[in-house]
């Protein structure tokens, strides 16, 4: 029996390989949309998009006259307010130099007048002070004075940033190495106790009514800031005055800032110590001669300093 032939299919012509990307390839031919390609044609047709009428034309030149204009005048104003802005700029530098040269000038003048103030009640007190009035002046710190004495230098450790619990044991106070007004108080009062009889801490003279205070990091005498280190002079017998102060609990006090935060002391018997006066004293009452006159027939002045 034979064998037909096979039959071929006479059907549609096979798919084109990139059949499933008939998306892209839309894309890909139109990238253009219509309604632009439109728009492009037309213009193109009116004469490449410029204002083909008169008024047009009229209304873009105007544009930009106008627009130059603007710009014309203001740089031309800039260029005006320039020197008025320059000169009230200096007039206000002159000014601000005016009043700061007027500033520093009345408090020239109040300290001048502050410092004869004080010399008059330092001569009345040496005056009218009676029996004891060279004592007197000594204790208050209306007088100058030197003797022998002792020198004692404190500072900052190199490294402030030690902590920990120490001798400074109290709340709210920070156990650093850097000196504070605390220890200045402990160290001055040590020197008191141990038979001082003046104390400055860097020129500024103490009295019985000095304060020392503390205002950030900055130690005050009698509000006036002190920079470290602390020179601390004091009048008395330098070698006696030197051991009892070492021996005495400010002393240990101040030995053990050195041991624990690394505090830098030193101290040494002077045989020369000078001292200032105490910049001013406070006269709080003042009897007239005659009226309430002592029994030497001076009068008496209460300078609120204290003997002790």
């Amino acid at each position: 029996m034979s064998q037909q032939p096979p039959v071929r299919s006479t059907g549609s012509p096979p798919p084109r390989p990139d059949a499933s990307m008939s998306l892209l390839n839309n894309v890909i031919d139109h990238a253009l949309d219509d309604g632009y390609a439109e728009a492009t044609a037309r213009r193109a047709a009116e004469g490449g998009g410029l204002p083909r009428s008169l008024r047009a034309k009229l209304g873009v030149a105007a544009g930009l006259l106008l627009a130059a204009a603007v710009v014309t005048v203001g740089a031309a104003e800039a260029r005006v307010s320039a020197p008025v802005v320059a000169k009230e700029r200096q007039d206000l530098i002159d000014r601000i130099e005016t009043e700061t040269s007027a500033a520093d000038g009345l408090e020239r003048d109040i300290e001048r007048i502050r410092a004869e103030v004080g010399e008059r009640q330092r001569q009345a007190l040496q005056e009218h002070g009676g029996d004891q009035a060279e004592l007197v002046a000594l204790l208050s710190g209306a007088t100058p004075v030197h003797g022998p004495g002792v020198k004692l230098v404190v500072d900052d450790a190199k490294d402030t940033d030690t902590g920990g619990d120490g001798p400074r044991e109290s709340s709210g106070f920070s156990d650093t190495g850097r000196v504070r007004d605390r220890d200045m108080q402990r160290v001055v009062n040590g020197l008191w106790e141990s038979g001082a009889e003046a104390v400055a801490i860097n020129g500024q003279r103490l009295t019985s009514l000095s304060a020392i205070r503390a205002a950030g990091d900055a130690i005050l005498v009698d509000n006036k800031p002190l920079v470290p280190p602390y020179t601390v002079l004091a009048i008395g017998n330098g070698q006696k005055l030197s051991t009892a102060f070492q021996d005495s609990a400010d002393g240990q006090y101040l030995h053990a800032l050195v041991e624990n935060f690394g505090i830098r002391s030193s101290v040494s018997a002077e045989g020369d110590v000078r001292l200032p006066a105490a910049p001013s004293l406070t006269v709080r009452t003042a009897e007239p001669r005659g009226v309430g006159a002592t029994p030497s027939g001076r009068a008496t002045a209460d300078t609120g300093k204290g003997t002790s």
